[in-house]
């Protein structure tokens, strides 16, 4: 059924209302905050007025964005969605939501974009707690290999001042030393397998069940 030119008023008036009384918690800022270090990308349309979140894996991570759909569900008018992308022949299906547009993830927007491309900002040690952690390795982290207990952080989009952050602040705040791997396309975080059990330590309660085979 089609809503009327008043109806559409009406229901663009209420979600502006509605989007004026959000706030956000300190559990949310965390996850938001690993999000954006992994594969969350914030949006704005208005010059940075307001600003959304776009999360968006493959389907076989189903579960984890319903996960993060769940934490961030005040700030969400629909549930997460079904597409279909083709690439290379093949059709890749993702499973995605968006926040609505919201003045409270300005904040964030000017932190990590201020130039329109992502980087850390050099606060970043102020925000990157255990919480934030786990969710940026849930989006971002790998495994070497099946015969070695260290783990990648893939990094590969930051710049080196970007990555020399991360590492100060996985050392400061958590004890975790790293490395740093050369890819072709760009580097990655190596977390060696003498730091795991710190690293199982700090983010092993937050890490949800399909998201354990990570951490070996």
């Amino acid at each position: 059924m089609r809503r009327g030119p008043n109806k559409k008023i009406m229901y663009s008036r209420n979600i502006e209302r509605l989007k004026k009384k959000i706030k956000l918690n300190r559990r949310q800022r965390e996850i938001i905050v690993g999000k954006i270090l992994g594969d969350g990308c914030l949006d704005s349309i208005n010059n940075g007025r307001t600003v959304r979140l776009k999360i968006e894996h493959s389907i076989k991570q189903k579960e984890y964005v319903e996960w993060i759909y769940w934490q961030l569900s005040n700030l969400v008018m629909t549930p997460p969605k079904i597409k279909t992308q083709k690439r290379a022949g093949k059709n890749n299906i993702k499973y995605w939501f968006n926040t609505l547009g919201i003045v409270p993830l300005r904040f964030y927007y000017q932190q990590f974009y201020p130039k329109g491309k992502k980087l850390v900002p050099k606060q970043i040690h102020l925000w990157l707690t255990p919480l934030a952690l786990a969710v940026w390795f849930m989006d971002d982290g790998s495994i070497k290999s099946k015969e070695c207990r260290g783990k990648y952080l893939n990094t590969q989009g930051y710049d080196d001042k970007s990555i020399e952050r991360l590492q100060k602040s996985l050392r400061q705040n958590f004890g975790i030393a790293t490395t740093i791997r050369q890819q072709s396309d760009g580097k990655q975080i190596y977390i060696p397998s003498s730091e795991i059990v710190r690293l199982r330590e700090v983010i092993g309660k937050f890490v949800i069940p399909s998201m354990k085979y990570k951490l070996g």
